[in-house]
């Protein structure tokens, strides 16, 4: 792990004191140009300024005076440390962050998307970068509140929802009897519905939904038997890098540079607990 924060480190230091109207070098070939939500901590999040609270740097936000920083930044830097180039990060709206790509806006999506066969017909992806667990969250003072199965929710009609255009749409049918409620665009309008009462659980990442409660503690992630829980048949567990299809270049140049960095599952959630630990209240 000190090679995996001193790469960090290194990169942050390299990112001290640049503005946003900045953020593009004259060299655009040697830039890493990257999109994500900049608004799905702790994967990635938006902050107002550069300061992170271990003295690392976040990087400033593509024609933005705000900085973007979590475990996609972090991975983000590691990798064009690597490569030897500097970093550009994009923000981008979740339901068009494959067009920005399709069209060259960025090159590469660092977002925490998950791998699935429908997807990699429209992208090229590297190896995974993290493997998530899938979770339900519910209302600390619900009846839901002491389930320890997913059979538990059979006959209540628990009224259900999660992200748009995500893996977790096709895993909430394996909630027995539930309710379809609205759909947002954002994890955080997930999170505020099951907390006002408007849907009575969602399906969200583990780390997403951990560094949720530390700003709702109303909320509870169930602890569910291992032998009656959720399971991801698409294999979005699995987050991975993508780039434009046919765009093998860039594919293994990424792939080489995480090869290198030897990010094992101990790494990444190492860092995955840095990157909560890290958030900001306000995300």
């Amino acid at each position: 792990m000190n090679k995996l924060f001193g790469l960090l480190l290194a990169g942050s230091m390299v990112l001290t004191g640049c503005s946003s109207s900045a953020s593009a070098t004259e060299d655009s070939s040697n830039v890493l140009r990257v999109g994500m939500e900049c608004a799905y901590a702790p994967f990635n999040w938006t902050q107002e300024t550069a300061e992170v609270a271990d003295g690392s740097t976040a990087v400033p936000i593509y024609q933005s005076d705000y900085y973007a920083y979590g475990y996609d930044v972090m991975v983000s830097q590691m990798i064009a440390d690597e490569l030897g180039m500097e970093l550009e990060v994009h923000k981008v709206e979740w339901d068009s962050i494959g067009l920005g790509l399709t069209s060259g806006e960025y090159d590469a999506i660092v977002a925490g998307m998950g791998y699935t066969q429908e997807r990699d017909a429209s992208y090229d992806f590297t190896d995974p970068y993290y493997f998530r667990e899938n979770v339900i969250v519910v209302r600390a003072d619900s009846e839901y509140a002491s389930f320890t199965k997913l059979s538990d929710f059979a006959g209540t009609g628990a009224v259900g929802t999660t992200q748009l255009g995500t893996c977790w749409v096709g895993i909430m049918d394996q909630v027995p009897g539930y309710t379809q409620g609205a759909y947002y665009s954002t994890t955080a309008e997930c999170f505020m519905a099951v907390s006002n009462g408007a849907a009575d659980f969602t399906i969200i990442d583990l780390p997403t939904s951990q560094s949720a409660l530390l700003t709702n503690p109303d909320l509870k992630i169930l602890e569910l038997d291992e032998n009656d829980t959720l399971s991801d048949p698409t294999g979005a567990t699995n987050v991975c890098i993508a780039v434009a299809e046919g765009d093998s270049e860039l594919q293994q140049k990424i792939q080489d540079a995480m090869d290198a960095l030897d990010l094992d599952k101990d790494k990444m959630n190492e860092l995955m607990g840095l990157a909560i630990e890290l958030q900001p209240a306000s995300n």
